[in-house]
């Protein structure tokens, strides 16, 4: 029984010392957080005509989570309709109508872009852009906050 027992002491010791090398090796990943970053929200809308509370709810919330939040507005599928120079003006009770909202999102300089695969598949490009809306760009997704990214979808 004692030869189990300090076999077993031996072998746990020597667990011990391999885990404390490989922690040394590889150390654990730490979180940081700077509460002076500020969060940034993106927000993606799928859809303009084809259901415009979709529509009309996401460019509310970005417009409202602009006041103490960096924000980015994205654009696919049916979504880049609503900002075409000859898109719609898409109204609905409750809510300003789509160009209004854009409108207020561009005075703030809220950036909004609109996938260039999904402009090719309606038959339009970056000059059927309404001025102010640009092709979206991989770089501003990730870059347009210091802080923590919360995605909203549409």
């Amino acid at each position: 029984m004692r030869k189990l027992t300090l076999a077993l002491l031996v072998l746990f010791l020597a667990m011990a010392c391999q885990n404390k090398q490989q922690d040394e090796e590889y150390p654990h990943p730490q979180v940081v957080t700077n509460l002076d970053q500020q969060e940034g929200v993106f927000i993606h809308i799928t859809h303009a005509g084809d259901d415009v509370h979709r529509l009309l709810m996401a460019a509310t919330l970005a417009d409202k989570m602009s006041v103490d939040k960096d924000v980015i507005v994205y654009f696919d599928i049916e979504g880049v309709k609503a900002v075409l120079k000859d898109s719609e003006d898409f109204p609905m009770n409750a809510f300003k109508s789509s160009k209004a909202l854009l409108k207020s999102l561009m005075k703030k300089g809220i950036d909004i872009m609109a996938c260039p695969g999904c402009l090719k598949a309606a038959g339009k490009s970056a000059d059927d852009l309404m001025e102010g809306v640009m092709v979206a760009d991989k770089e501003k997704f990730f870059n347009f906050t210091d802080g923590r990214i919360l995605t909203i979808d549409y």
